[in-house]
């Protein structure tokens, strides 16, 4: 069985977004300290790192889905379960004190289980797109699922983001987190060996929520690991707005052309097009002069797949949140929600209601030997983090 785990049926439960919520009204975000706003006077008031977990749903045969909540000094709270390492909610400040969650989701644990849109989960074994579905690796051709006619997205029917993770809480002093475990048995979707793999997601009471992927296999294989939230820093809600007034600055001066299929022809340069980010720019300024919207794989400025590499910040100036991303990775897919329908499979989002900034190698680098090399070793441990700070503007 996938993942010796076989999801039937699970409790429906829904997903705590907003745990017993011990922060004073409307804290503004700094580091290590919240100050509370109100008529009378101004109480400094510090929180308590830490992280909770509880289980809130249960597999057929018993098996515990675990909802973690991880919260820093300034009141910051991430959620995650251990299925499909799927992050559910951050919750930050706007600049008036105010929390909102800021990243798309399902209400309760059964909408992941399709997960269509793959909201906030750990993609793999590779992901994005191989060609065809197919890909050959020291003379001989491997076949993989076919799940985005007719080419493999994300690790195929069953990838990494429908496993039960094995979960384990931690708190350093310095930060909070869960490490998360799993491993895909050879063959698994048509890839080669044995892949054990671990994501550690955490956070600082810098701000900072940090992702770190490893991974090790028993034979050489293909691997692109990336994690799939879609954010909306002006909050999730009754009315969440669109995203196309928030602005977006990319350092990256290239990105991937692709076929109808969103298969890579080639590397361009930004210059004198729609997919210029290189200065804050609304995401909505030029979209429709990119058909549906953006899809597509941006080359990292000065990436060489070890240091952290600034590539992405985005400003809401409603709200005046801030994100900013960094990553160890030479790509970054920027995706606008462009088949998100309203319907319940799409959590009732809409077109245009979330953005993905899915720090990654390149699509279908196993068929494209120019690409930076996504082949791994059984002598070799795979390796990267992305970094997510956030903060506010005036």
């Amino acid at each position: 069985m996938r993942f010796q785990i076989q999801f039937v049926c699970i409790l429906a439960v829904a997903i705590n977004t907003s745990c017993t919520d011990d922060r004073p009204d409307k804290p503004v975000l700094t580091n290590g300290t919240a100050t509370t706003n109100s008529d009378e006077e101004t109480i400094e008031s510090e929180y308590t790192m830490s992280v909770q977990s509880e289980p809130i749903a249960s597999t057929e045969v018993g098996q515990e889905i675990k909802q973690f909540i991880l919260m820093n000094e300034n009141g910051l709270r991430v959620t995650l379960i251990n299925y499909g390492a799927i992050v559910t909610s951050v919750e930050i400040p706007d600049r008036d004190g105010n929390f909102d969650n800021v990243v798309l989701g399902f209400e309760d644990v059964t909408g992941y289980l399709k997960n269509a849109p793959y909201f906030g989960a750990i993609c793999g074994r590779y992901a994005n797109r191989i060609a065809g579905g197919k890909f050959t690796l020291d003379k001989t051709q491997f076949t993989l699922a076919v799940n985005n006619e007719p080419n493999h997205l994300h690790g195929g029917t069953r990838g990494l983001d429908k496993a039960l993770w094995n979960a384990e809480s931690f708190d350093t002093g310095t930060s909070v987190g869960v490490k998360l475990q799993c491993v895909s048995p050879d063959g698994d979707e048509g890839y080669p060996g044995k892949l054990d793999v671990t994501v550690i997601y955490s956070l600082t009471n810098e701000n900072e929520f940090h992702i770190d992927y490893t991974a090790m296999s028993d034979k050489a294989t293909p691997i692109n690991l990336t994690n799939h939230c879609y954010w909306n820093l002006a909050g999730i809600g009754d009315e969440t707005p669109q995203m196309l007034d928030q602005v977006l600055t990319l350092n990256c001066d290239k990105f991937l052309t692709v076929d109808a299929t969103s298969i890579p022809t080639g590397i361009a340069s930004v210059e004198g097009s729609p997919m210029d980010f290189r200065t804050p720019t609304a995401i909505g300024l030029r979209i429709a002069k990119v058909g549906e919207g953006y899809d597509h794989c941006y080359v990292v400025n000065g990436s060489n797949g070890r240091d952290l590499i600034g590539v992405a910040k985005v400003h809401d100036p409603e709200s005046g949140r801030v994100m900013q991303i960094s990553t160890t990775e030479p790509g970054v897919q920027f995706y606008t929600g462009n088949f998100l329908d309203g319907s319940e499979q799409s959590g009732g989002f809409n077109k245009h209601q979330g953005f993905c900034l899915e720090c990654q190698h390149f699509p279908d680098s196993p068929n494209q030997p120019d690409f930076p090399n996504t082949i791994l070793r059984p002598d070799e441990v795979y390796t990267q983090k992305t970094v997510h700070r956030f903060s506010i503007s005036d």
